[in-house]
């Protein structure tokens, strides 16, 4: 259901199987591509080390979109887009070919069992914070009321480098 009201959110994006970098700009076209979806901005994208098992390097990113759904439609969306790039869920915090988080939605904050905004783990990653302060600095995070370009100084970003930068 698309509706009239036309809201900013911040979404987290990832892949570490594959050709990750061909994943990610496809699927930044395909979000842009979804009714009630426009894409405004994006970060450029970083190298970042793995959280849980052993596996690849992750390539992520942040988008934000302007959107004509709820949090819910957005994030079934996003569920939709990883499956339709060969998504499989096998354990938590596994390797994946593509990884679509919701972060923020304008100023909401959110708690049901699908979905918690803002994420609930976004302030501890700097592997989410260092992209989303390329692109929304000054976004409020509406939990600690404090700006993006506040939080990334606070976690530890050695593990964040900047692998290619969008044009």
């Amino acid at each position: 259901m698309i509706t009239t009201k036309r809201t900013l959110s911040a979404i987290a994006m990832g892949s570490n199987l594959g050709d990750s970098h061909r994943t990610l700009e496809k699927a930044l076209k395909t979000i842009d591509q979804t009714p009630g979806i426009t894409v405004k901005a994006y970060s450029s994208w970083y190298k970042t080390a793995p959280i849980g098992p052993s596996q690849p390097d992750f390539l992520n990113g942040c988008a934000l979109l302007e959107v004509q759904l709820t949090p819910q439609e957005l994030l079934q969306t996003l569920l939709d887009i990883e499956d339709q790039f060969g998504r499989v869920r096998q354990e938590r915090w596994g390797p994946r070919t593509l990884d679509l988080d919701v972060l923020l939605f304008g100023d909401l904050i959110l708690e049901t069992p699908e979905l918690q905004i803002p994420h609930p783990r976004m302030t501890d990653r700097a592997f989410v914070l260092v992209p989303l302060a390329e692109i929304a600095p000054d976004w409020i995070e509406p939990v600690s009321g404090k700006a993006i370009s506040q939080l990334v100084k606070q976690v530890d970003d050695s593990g964040v480098s900047l692998a290619l930068v969008r044009n």
